[in-house]
């Protein structure tokens, strides 16, 4: 059994760029193939807003995608508006949010990322902020004082940390990554953001080669 990892972050917006694709890629896995998706962690726990300069350069990030991936809009509200939305460099919490809702469902892992998406890419609210993990988490229909137990937990951090660690061992540092996982070797598999046929016939040549 071959393992195919998809490393990513529910902040960073090349992920949400994928997803479509992802998404019809998973459909056709082979069946030899799981799936496991890791946090990267792309930015670590911060108070500090961010500066003017990485706004602009996310701002322009996000004009690139709408540019280079067919059907993908931004809401970008969420700069125009930053002293309302007070923007950070940070997506632990966010990261956090995702693993709470798995420990507490794992039917509501998906819902979440997706919440975190539509919020941050759509509403123009920041998934940096507590308050608004929280608000996500009872719009999934998740108890507010559970999520808040374990966004807050020693143990969702560590298992941050953990997978973390493991997107590092599989040589990932940018996201979203995938990484075939076979009997003989971890195989780094080229993202396209506009074709999953694309992506499965490289899954398929590397499985043909084993």
């Amino acid at each position: 059994m071959s393992t195919l990892y998809y490393i990513h972050d529910p902040m960073c917006s090349w992920c949400y760029a994928f997803k479509p694709v992802y998404q019809a890629l998973l459909k056709q896995l082979p069946d030899s193939v799981s799936n496991v998706s890791l946090l990267g962690g792309l930015a670590p726990d911060t108070d500090q807003p961010m500066p003017l300069e990485m706004q602009q350069q996310l701002k322009a990030t996000w004009q690139r995608i709408e540019q280079q991936v067919p059907g993908i809009r931004f809401n970008y509200d969420f700069w125009e508006q930053a002293e309302q939305t007070r923007p950070r460099r940070a997506t632990y919490p966010a990261c956090r949010a995702v693993i709470a809702a798995r420990q507490i469902n794992p039917g509501k892992e998906t819902a979440m990322i997706e919440a975190i998406q539509n919020a941050y890419y759509q509403q123009a609210r920041n998934p940096s902020d507590p308050d608004t993990l929280t608000a996500l988490a009872l719009e999934t229909g998740l108890k507010a004082d559970e999520f808040s137990r374990h966004l807050n937990a020693a143990e969702t951090q560590h298992i941050l940390d953990q997978e973390i660690t493991h997107s590092r061992q599989l040589n990932v540092s940018t996201y979203p990554s995938l990484v075939l996982q076979t009997r003989d070797q971890a195989a780094s598999v080229s993202i396209d953001y506009n074709s999953h046929r694309n992506i499965l016939d490289t899954i398929n040549s590397i499985l043909n080669f084993e």
